[in-house]
């Protein structure tokens, strides 16, 4: 398959070259360049005591950077066509590591959580694989069944019969943040798709309604309870919450320099993980955060573009996984900073391109690789619905922007 994919027209292999969404490209490279700096940064001190090499975090995310990159690649070369015939095969085979990671004796426990299958050196989180295989799976089905879901009940509730399952497995690990950001992403979708607003709005509600009902158990109503005033228990379960707040104030406007932060110092739990962005706000201060938020907010809105651009050439399952990714990538960082300013209970997500996580940081840059061919294939119509084309029915002078 290999051979034919280097042969096949691409991004990275075209007659004009490397062919590639340049601005989407170079803002996840600068979000992928602070994270490797902020990574160096906040793990040093944890590794050097943990594992007596100061260093040893950043090496291993060192590793999985090359491997992202790889996977970044190689998914440029992938044809969208050949991903939405495969769609309902790769969402059964996250549906398989799920229940796999749930078996004894093959899911690790961290903190509590059986999030992980032990690879060697290496855990594999199915919950990443989960979210963008779901939002490959119903970009298919809305392109399938578009006017089932816009003009009737079953049709609009028929991708959830699999969807919920999914949603009911990353809960028994459990992992309520994954849940949410894959549901919202796929609400998001079908409103894109053309659901009605009386029907989005039902499914809001029965979100909510949901929602509600999880948060009744103990241990998530007290993370609820506890992020509203942290002060109130800040040596206890408020605990990381106030670290995370202290991290913000130390930071003040310009920072207190890279590497200097006292936080990551054994005072902040998951400082190179859930909360490297607060050791970011502390050593660079109020102006470098801001400057990442916006840097974000660009790739997420450029994102957004690339799935609109893909409808205009009407290649309605590539704009739709486009919007799918866009939205899982935007849901993760609005959850995970929302989290370390203290707008939101605090959940073990990780923040896209910047955080410290094999797994996470992989499918992050397969995800790019996703929305770097759909754009390719949207500007140059390779791909289309209609029509066939090969490389060679395109001059240079016909493959030159329309934007």
């Amino acid at each position: 398959m290999l051979p034919s994919l280097f042969n096949a027209p691409s991004p990275l292999f075209s007659s004009r070259g490397i062919d590639l969404d340049f601005p989407l490209l170079a803002g996840c490279l600068a979000l992928l360049g602070l994270g490797l700096v902020m990574i160096a940064s906040s793990s040093s001190e944890i590794a050097a005591v943990n594992m007596g090499n100061t260093h040893y975090n950043t090496i291993r995310h060192l590793v999985y950077l090359a491997l992202g990159l790889v996977a970044c690649g190689l998914t440029m070369m992938v044809p969208m066509a050949e991903v939405q015939k495969r769609s309902g095969s790769l969402l059964l085979v996250a549906i398989v590591l799920l229940v796999l990671v749930l078996l004894p004796g093959l899911g690790r426990e961290v903190n509590g959580a059986k999030r992980w299958i032990g690879v060697g050196l290496f855990n594999v989180q199915p919950s990443e694989l989960a979210k963008v295989f779901a939002v490959t799976f119903l970009a298919s089905y809305l392109v399938r069944r578009q006017k089932q879901v816009r003009e009737s009940w079953m049709g609009f509730f028929a991708p959830f019969f699999v969807l919920l399952p999914v949603a009911g497995l990353l809960l028994l690990e459990p992992d309520f943040g994954a849940t949410v950001v894959m549901l919202a992403a796929a609400a998001g979708m079908l409103f894109l798709g053309g659901v009605g607003l009386f029907r989005f709005g039902l499914l809001i509600l029965l979100a909510a309604a949901a929602v509600y009902a999880l948060v009744q158990d103990p241990y998530r109503w007290a993370r609820i309870t506890n992020f509203s005033d942290p002060w109130a228990d800040q040596f206890g379960a408020g605990y990381q919450l106030s670290q995370a707040l202290i991290a913000f104030g130390r930071g003040e406007w310009l920072g207190v320099g890279l590497g200097n932060s006292v936080q990551k110092q054994f005072y902040l739990p998951e400082a190179h993980t859930d909360f490297v962005f607060s050791v970011l706000a502390e050593e660079l201060g109020l102006v470098g955060a801001l400057l990442t938020v916006a840097l974000f907010v660009f790739v997420g809105v450029r994102s957004l573009y690339v799935g609109l651009w893909a409808e205009r050439s009407r290649q309605f399952f590539s704009a739709y996984v486009a919007y799918g990714l866009a939205f899982l990538w935007i849901g993760q960082i609005l959850i995970n900073i929302g989290v370390n300013i203290g707008l939101l209970p605090t959940k073990g997500l990780t923040l896209p391109f910047l955080s410290y996580g094999g797994s996470s940081l992989i499918i992050c840059c397969a995800s790019l690789g996703m929305l770097l061919r759909i754009e390719w294939e949207s500007r140059t119509y390779l791909g289309s619905a209609e029509v066939e084309f090969s490389e060679e029915d395109f001059t240079v002078e016909e493959l030159t922007h329309a934007r």
